[in-house]
């Protein structure tokens, strides 16, 4: 067996493992990024695309805006805005329930920084037309958008190896261990050695946690997507629902994608295929979004695995019984946006010992202290669209 020495494992290669292997490398320190597949190939690179901060959870907003920042640099970063557009995120209320969530979400969004107007019942009518009658209210993020979920992983991986990261596909981990010094982790033939292990696996990422004795109730998530046939652009806005029950974009090339409720997988293969109910309800409150839609071909649908937790917010921080691991997963649905400041803070943790965005609220042992949580079933906003 051939043995491998570096300073830094990373598992997993979605955005936030990339972007991980990119800041070590572009600091100096060598790293090794194991993925059992290829790169972006789930839930980085399966998502709906969003680049979203409307709607997160109070304790993902922090993350958040770290990651718009560098959104905003991923050309001079990476080479590529991966199709990046600021395009505004419209979050639609479709009754005076719905209508005050978002009046509530004002305050949070003020709290930290992130600039929201309220669109009333005759204004949202106004200035988008093609809206059905169902909705009563909106509130744009003007500094929100998309981006392409299947560019950016691998913009990420590529600007990591020309930084000096060593990107390896296709070599799924058959064991962790840790002898008091250093991580031992082995690949087919290949064995691995570092101070240091970045837990970046998705749904995969609470089996890495349980190898070292920490359980986490991580469940697969599977997105079902949709886009239909080319059609002139005319949705401007990201939208997207109180509730996350169907969100939708149109991108410049005439597409309308669009998504909402869950595909099937077995997680152990891997495989995944999306769901013909989910796809028919989705399709139906598209249509109750944008009745222009009517009659328009569907051409594909999709979905993949993410890793989702009981509060919806992901596990990210140090782990709480081995040195030198660090966890980043169970992103919910939610993580694309999140990926590039990701890989940051992990640099951080891993280099500095200490980064200055609150983790607290993600620390792998909360539902260890707080078993309720399975019962409480709570959630912020379940859109799961990146």
């Amino acid at each position: 067996m051939s043995a491998t020495a570096t300073d830094v494992l990373i598992v997993g290669g979605g955005g936030a493992g990339c972007s991980t292997a990119l800041h070590l490398a572009k600091r100096g320190a060598r790293c090794i990024l194991l993925e059992r597949g290829q790169i972006g190939g789930q839930a980085s690179g399966v998502n709906y695309g969003g680049v979203r901060q409307q709607g997160r959870h109070p304790a993902e907003l922090p993350l958040a805006r770290r990651s718009r920042e560098i959104w905003t640099r991923l050309p001079e970063l990476i080479g590529t805005d991966c199709e990046f557009e600021v395009t505004g995120h419209l979050k639609l209320a479709r009754n005076k329930t719905e209508e005050a969530d978002l009046v509530a979400y004002l305050d949070v969004a003020k709290a930290n920084g992130l600039p929201l107007i309220m669109i009333g019942g005759n204004a949202i009518h106004q200035q988008y037309p093609w809206l059905g009658p169902d909705v009563v209210a909106g509130s744009f993020a003007p500094d929100d958008g998309a981006a392409n979920p299947r560019l950016l992983s691998p913009a990420l991986a590529r600007a990591a190896r020309d930084a000096g990261a060593d990107i390896r596909e296709f070599m799924p981990v058959d064991r962790f261990a840790h002898d008091g010094a250093q991580f031992i982790v082995t690949s087919g033939e290949h064995e691995f050695r570092a101070r240091y292990l970045v837990n970046t696996a998705g749904y995969w990422g609470g089996a890495v946690a349980g190898a070292f004795g920490e359980q986490v109730p991580v469940s697969p998530l599977n997105p079902n997507m949709l886009v239909t046939e080319p059609l002139p652009y005319f949705i401007t806005p990201n939208l997207g629902v109180v509730g996350g029950d169907v969100y939708l974009r149109q991108i410049r090339r005439g597409n309308v994608i669009f998504g909402g409720g869950r595909g099937h997988s077995d997680p152990d293969i891997p495989s995944s295929r999306p769901s013909p109910e989910a796809s028919y309800s989705v399709m139906a409150k598209a249509l109750q979004l944008v009745p222009q839609l009517s009659g328009v071909q569907v051409i594909r649908s999709w979905t993949g695995i993410d890793g989702e937790m009981p509060d919806d917010i992901p596990v990210i921080g140090p782990s709480r019984t081995t040195p030198g691991l660090l966890h980043a997963f169970g992103f919910s649905g939610h993580g694309f946006q999140l990926g590039p400041a990701i890989g940051a803070i992990m640099t951080e943790l891993v280099l500095d010992g200490h980064t200055d965005v609150p983790l607290e609220p993600f620390r792998i042992d909360r539902f260890a202290a707080d078993q309720s949580i399975n019962q409480q079933g709570q959630r912020h906003d379940a859109s799961h669209h990146a």
